[in-house]
């Protein structure tokens, strides 16, 4: 016999919304990686500490290759979080399983891809057509959670 699961567990959106998101974050932190690992490929390091440990203070410098990394980096965060908590709260509206799939699947695909479209500089426009493929769910998402909220203002 299993042992029972807290209410939200059985929430197919809420359930939905934490795969998508789980991803996302996974995403974030292969980035964290990748800019890592073009650091150390490029020495150029951010500390002088670390420029000492990989041959000298003449690493101790910023790199474009490493700058595309955390730009792409701070545009997940710019991003991503604020998708967390609009699904969040858009969860507990209580969407059609649905509808609330496709919006957390969109905002998903859109950030990968804006993400491989800045890492491997695809052509224009590719990176900013999925940036705002990826805000349509995110701005639906508010719509609902305002209109939902009117009442308490």
């Amino acid at each position: 016999r299993a042992a029972p699961s807290p209410k939200m567990m059985e929430n197919a959106v809420f359930m939905s919304f934490t795969f998508y998101s789980t991803i996302l974050i996974l995403k974030m932190y292969v980035i964290a990686i990748i800019t890592g690992q073009v650091r150390l490929r490029k020495k150029a390091f951010a500390n002088p500490e670390d420029a000492l440990r990989n041959g000298g203070l003449q690493y101790y410098r910023e790199d474009p290759d490493v700058e595309r990394c955390r730009r792409a980096h701070r545009n997940d965060m710019e991003n991503i979080f604020p998708f967390l908590f609009l699904g969040a709260i858009y969860s507990l509206l209580d969407p059609s399983p649905a509808v609330a799939r496709i919006h957390f699947f969109i905002f998903c695909m859109g950030r990968i891809v804006h993400t491989i479209a800045y890492l491997l500089r695809l052509k224009a426009p590719i990176r900013s057509v999925a940036y705002s493929m990826a805000q349509l769910p995110c701005f639906s998402m508010a719509l609902q959670i305002l209109l939902a909220t009117t009442p308490y203002w």
